[in-house]
């Protein structure tokens, strides 16, 4: 039997990529999972795909409080508990810095750290005084690193800031025996690009392919997922802080 068997985590941005991942990973440990995305039609196709009783879909904006907390307090509920918030939910729009639009400017700022302080503060009461509460916030590789994708800035600054706000989060709820825990994943094959403008991408590639030949390649989302699965599973008392996570095999950078 798993330590996580019976215990119930919310996951963020669970329809695709990390989050579904993290979310199959998550029931075939044991536990019961509330997930979380904008797209309610495709959430709902994602669990009625997973067939279970230990999944529940809830259509949800994070950067809507009042959603947030209607989502998270009906989820406790439902299974009884709540033990940790996966805060995955995320979105990148390419652009440099002098050509990025105001909307995806303000699309990016608002989901990815607005969004994941406003999970983190609808979460903290109800972890409180749950065995072994977790919270762990999905940053980025581009946050540090330079050999990611060009033309990101706004999406590797958002998630720079996750990472600062995750360290003084950690500090805070140490005495509510909260564990917070920041992930830092670099590329996997997801559809993360979807819907992004060609002519932006494309820009951003051919950027990109100034500073090197090669990239890393080789993870998938499982192994990000089986990471949370890790950090999750640690007695209480005891949390990783910072977690790294990258792909390590060099190949020709991908051409349009």
């Amino acid at each position: 039997m798993s330590v996580l068997t019976n215990k119930t985590y919310i996951i963020t941005g669970a329809s695709k990529g990390f989050g579904l991942a993290i979310s199959k990973a998550l029931l075939a440990a044991g536990a019961n999972i509330g997930m979380l995305a904008r797209n309610d039609e495709q959430l709902q196709q994602v669990v009625s795909g997973l067939a279970t009783d230990c999944a529940m879909g809830i259509a949800c904006d994070v950067t809507d409080a009042k959603q947030l907390q209607h989502a998270f307090a009906h989820i406790k509920n439902h299974f009884g508990s709540l033990n940790g918030v996966i805060n995955n939910a995320g979105v990148a729009r390419p652009g440099s810095v002098e050509s990025i639009r105001a909307d995806d400017l303000h699309l990016q700022i608002n989901t990815n750290f607005i969004g994941t302080v406003l999970c983190c503060q609808t979460s903290i009461p109800l972890l409180r005084g749950e065995d072994n509460p977790r919270i762990i916030n999905i940053s980025s590789a581009s946050a540090w690193h330079y050999d990611e994708m060009l033309h990101l800035s706004i999406y590797a600054a958002t998630k720079a800031a996750v990472e600062r706000f995750t360290r003084d989060l950690r500090t805070e709820l140490q005495e509510d025996g909260i564990g917070v825990t920041c992930i830092r994943p670099g590329a996997a094959w997801t559809d993360f690009s979807s819907g992004w403008d060609e002519a932006l991408l494309t820009a951003g590639i051919q950027a990109w392919h100034k500073v090197g030949t090669t990239m890393d390649t080789g993870m998938e989302t499982e192994h990000v997922a089986q990471a949370v699965l890790n950090c999750l599973s640690y007695p209480a008392g005891v949390a990783v802080d910072l977690l790294e996570i990258r792909p390590n095999i060099p190949v020709p950078k991908i051409q349009l």
